[in-house]
């Protein structure tokens, strides 16, 4: 973790609160220059199983790769800075392991929202755990646990890539043909960006990461499709009024999924205000990912 001052005691709080106490606790402290190394090194002063480590400069995937290594058990549980673990989150987390020939399980994060806009932003691309397909679920490592021996196999988190390294790293395990399970139960509360330009920010980067690992390049090409074609429909449009329901009906067809989630998590003032700001935060959102994605391109070919 890297400048956490202002949530790591929420994180030290939940893992003290675990319903399945962790065999040992390893952290490992990127540089931070906000007092959060000096807060968990108190932590850790009174609670033996836990251990810290300091590696300044350390990116996030160079930290989790030293903190697995230091870790003696043979399966390892993941979450990250800024997450909040629910009190059953690594007894749901390691369950499977005791009962089934697994490799992975994959846990779940919901929005930990404290503000209208993050409610309303993680409607977006957030969704609830009926809609995941567990044969197509990638976890993020917010929630996730795994065997030391799968994470070699895969050769653990991707030091080069410094955003996107947990999303690698799951195609690098299902190479391996991973054994995995997914425990929706094994929950924790994530906090979204609380403004735009820090969620634009944020996304540019998530797409930055998969351009230069060339990770979904479907996904993006699709993406740039849609709006390049939008672009030459909406000019056959201006002479053609009539047809302008079309592309109408296929944006609000995209934005169901969200305009759901909406009206089932939000109260019904927001919620309306929602389904008007949504598809607005949807194009910025795209259009940072297209962004993100030719930045992240011209890394991995100047490369």
């Amino acid at each position: 973790m890297l400048n956490e001052a202002s949530t790591v005691d929420d994180l030290i709080k939940a893992v003290e609160a675990q319903t399945r106490v962790p065999d040992e606790i390893v952290i490992v402290d990127g540089g931070s220059g906000d007092g959060t190394l000096e807060m968990l090194q108190g932590w850790a002063s009174s609670h033996p199983g836990v251990i810290v480590k300091s590696l300044p400069g350390a990116n996030i995937s160079t930290g989790r790769n030293a903190a697995i290594k230091e870790a003696a058990g043979p399966v390892i549980a993941a979450t990250d800075a800024g997450c909040t673990p629910e009190p059953e989150w690594l007894e749901e987390l390691v369950k499977p392991f005791e009962t089934q020939q697994v490799d992975v399980v994959m846990g779940f994060y919901q929005p930990d929202s404290r503000s209208r806009f993050e409610r309303i932003a993680g409607c977006l691309n957030l969704p609830d755990a009926e809609e995941i397909k567990p044969e197509q679920f990638m976890p993020s490592s917010r929630s996730v646990a795994f065997t030391k021996k799968i994470w070699e196999q895969a050769g653990g988190y991707p030091e080069w890539l410094n955003i996107g390294e947990d999303m690698y790293f799951n195609f690098r395990v299902l190479e391996q043909g991973a054994r995995r399970v997914f425990a929706p139960e094994a929950e924790v509360r994530w906090r979204l960006r609380p403004d735009l330009t820090s969620t634009l920010r944020q996304y540019f980067r998530y797409a930055e990461g998969d351009g230069k690992a060339g990770m979904y390049p479907r996904r993006h090409a699709l993406r740039f499709l849609t709006y390049a074609g939008g672009g030459l429909f909406l000019g056959v449009s201006a002479r053609r009024p009539d047809l302008l329901w079309i592309p109408a009906a296929l944006g609000a067809a995209r934005m169901l999924p969200a305009y759901r989630r909406a009206w089932r998590r939000l109260p019904p003032a927001e919620a309306t205000a929602a389904t008007v700001a949504l598809p607005a935060l949807e194009l910025l959102v795209d259009l940072a990912k297209i962004a993100g994605y030719l930045s992240g391109r011209r890394a991995r070919e100047a490369n």
